[in-house]
């Protein structure tokens, strides 16, 4: 007998309209770090929500360390040792670490809540598991990847030995990436069992023992990794053969599109972000942006787009100054605008995925006339998007909220790129997509090249940069610091310039 601390057998779980997982099997041994591998929209999040209580099954069984259990809500999931981390972070911005840590757990003394005790609880088990975390720091004071932490943290200071991991690099810089592998090791060392939900080949082949596949709710199999390859892997995800370099021809730049001069943007919390920062985009080529996160590149997109003030230089689209328009107006400019964030920025989440098809132009024909919307044009439209880009909703009418992260995502790139804009702007555009979703995005930023676009692209995954991209400018402490060519360069250079450690003349090479 295998020794299993997690057994899901036969599980089924359904929504109205849809079969999120048929009859699917997942065992999980002892201290290894077991990948989930699927599409957009294959079950995974659903399996990993069933097991930690959050959804209840129309059938099958669960076994937690060779006991048969009935998870029915998370509290549940975490008294047998089950602790999960949700890909969109639930952590309170103004609340310190501890604050958030023992939230709902709180160690009391007396009547009062113990923060010292917990604070040096934190610290010992910050410095067990190698997370380096500072129990007194506010959530907004610190990096995604040190929020992460914080979340991991939270489930092992309430007695997790079995983590679920819910894309946990989809909003890492490669560096956080690195030491977030780290700290997996260091967790199965310590006899933790890890649940990795990932699309991420690479992360599995290096860190992975094993590897169970979903394809459309069904299980397809489980593969020890040791034995398998990224290509395997792929095929097996997506049911057909994966190309991982982008075709392209070289590029055809035009006349200047974007041009940007001198601008200085402010976060926040009032700091100087961009400063006095210089870009060009030329129609007919992809200009990628490379950096570590928190070097201004959103303050600089948000300005673009209209979404935070410009301090100070100018944006010029097309010969017009568009500085600090709003963002309708910017829109109108001829710019469309893939947000990083999805959920503040890109979406709706309680209207229709049909409704958020038509957010940029619901008040222009055909969709609206003399001020009232024709729901049929809408519908016909989001219909035609849905099919194009393969989106993956029960119906038009699904609300967004419903939809896997990687479908959400699917829909923004569908309403974005379809308007076929002068200047699309692209902002970590396939964040959580699969294989098979990363590579048709590619295809269509580089047809969106083709017919005479320009495409600025924002990315923290350098190989997205490096394959995609014509031309990288490396950003560093608010500016452009070095302008290179994809065929010229390679990560590690690049990962040099965006840490400051390596000076180039900054200007087209």
């Amino acid at each position: 007998m295998e020794n299993y601390v997690i057994e899901m057998l036969r599980i089924r779980k359904e929504f109205p309209g849809i079969v999120a997982n048929n009859n699917i099997n997942l065992q999980v041994k002892q201290g290894e770090i077991h990948a989930l591998l699927g599409e957009n929209g294959a079950g995974k999040s659903t399996l990993m929500n069933v097991l930690f209580g959050l959804y209840q099954p129309e059938q099958g069984e669960i076994r937690v360390k060779g006991d048969t259990v009935k998870i029915t809500d998370p509290n549940i999931a975490n008294e047998l040792g089950i602790g999960m981390v949700h890909q969109h972070f639930m952590l309170v911005d103004t609340f310190t670490v501890t604050q958030n840590i023992i939230l709902g757990s709180e160690p009391k003394n007396g009547l009062v809540v113990d923060t010292k005790r917990a604070e040096q609880e934190i610290v010992e088990l910050s410095e067990k598991y190698g997370l380096d975390v500072d129990p007194k720091a506010k959530i907004r004071d610190i990096s995604v990847g040190m929020q992460q932490r914080v979340e991991i943290l939270k489930t092992l200071y309430r007695g997790a030995e079995i983590l679920i991991l819910d894309e946990p690099t989809a909003v890492l810089t490669p560096q956080e990436i690195k030491e977030l592998m780290k700290i997996l090791k260091s967790l199965i060392k310590e006899g933790i069992s890890i649940i990795l939900i990932t699309h991420k080949l690479k992360e599995i082949m290096e860190v992975c023992d094993r590897c169970t596949v979903i394809r459309k709710g069904e299980g397809i199999g489980t593969v020890n990794v040791k034995d398998s390859n990224p290509n395997e892997l792929a095929s097996l995800m997506v049911g057909r053969e994966i190309s991982f370099k982008t075709e392209k021809t070289p590029a055809q730049p035009k006349e200047e599109i974007l041009k940007v001069e001198g601008l200085e943007v402010k976060d926040i919390r009032n700091a100087l972000m961009v400063k006095g920062l210089n870009l060009s985009v030329k129609a007919g080529e992809i200009v990628g942006i490379a950096g570590i996160d928190g070097n201004g590149q959103t303050e600089l997109i948000e300005a673009l787009t209209g979404l935070r003030k410009v301090e100070k230089g100018k944006i010029n689209l097309g010969g017009k100054d568009i500085t600090n328009l709003s963002p309708r107006k910017i829109t109108e400019s001829g710019i469309a605008h893939i947000p990083q964030d999805r959920h503040k920025f890109g979406l709706v989440l309680d209207y229709a995925i049909g409704e958020n098809m038509v957010l940029q132009s619901y008040y222009q024909k055909p969709f609206s006339n003399m001020g009232i919307l024709s729901f049929k044009k809408i519908y016909d439209y989001a219909n035609r998007l849905i099919d194009e880009y393969d989106v993956r909703t029960p119906s038009p009418y699904t609300q967004a909220k419903a939809l896997s992260g990687g479908n959400q995502q699917k829909a923004i790139i569908a309403r974005e790129v379809d308007r076929s804009p002068d200047l699309l702007i692209a902002a970590q555009p396939t964040r959580g997509l699969d294989v098979g979703a990363i590579e048709f995005i590619h295809k269509k930023l580089i047809e969106e090249r083709d017919k005479g676009k320009a495409v600025l692209l924002l990315s923290f995954e350098l190989d997205e940069i490096l394959n995609v991209s014509d031309r990288i400018a490396v950003m560093f402490d608010g500016n452009i610091v070095a302008n290179v060519k994809p065929e010229e360069t390679d990560e590690q250079e690049l990962g040099l310039l965006m840490a400051g450690s390596k000076k180039q003349k900054v200007g087209d090479r």
